[in-house]
């Protein structure tokens, strides 16, 4: 799976650590994304984690963040759009 975090404006300095099977992203040593070959983690507040579960089939409890997050699979169901400010909310929850 392919997500250029580069292409989401708004976002301030942020490290890349690249693993064997995850790339995660960093602000002041907190990971506020994670990149899967499938999915997208990140964390987020636990009453949106919970509209977003009910709401959409792609959204699930992440095993990353635990209650703090959620994964996605990207599909149609979520736009670019709404992907890039889950990931601002992520950072700015870091």
């Amino acid at each position: 799976m392919v997500f250029d975090v580069s292409k989401v404006t708004g976002l301030g300095e942020y490290i890349e650590k690249v693993e064997k099977e995850r790339t995660l992203y960093l602000k002041d040593d907190k990971v506020f994304l994670v990149v899967n070959k499938n999915t997208l983690e990140l964390r987020t507040d636990g009453k949106l984690a919970k509209l977003l579960r009910e709401k959409y089939e792609s959204v699930m409890d992440s095993r990353y963040f635990g209650r703090g997050g959620i994964e996605i699979i990207p599909s149609s169901q979520l736009t670019e759009d709404e992907l890039n400010d889950l990931v601002r909310l992520s950072y700015n929850l870091s």
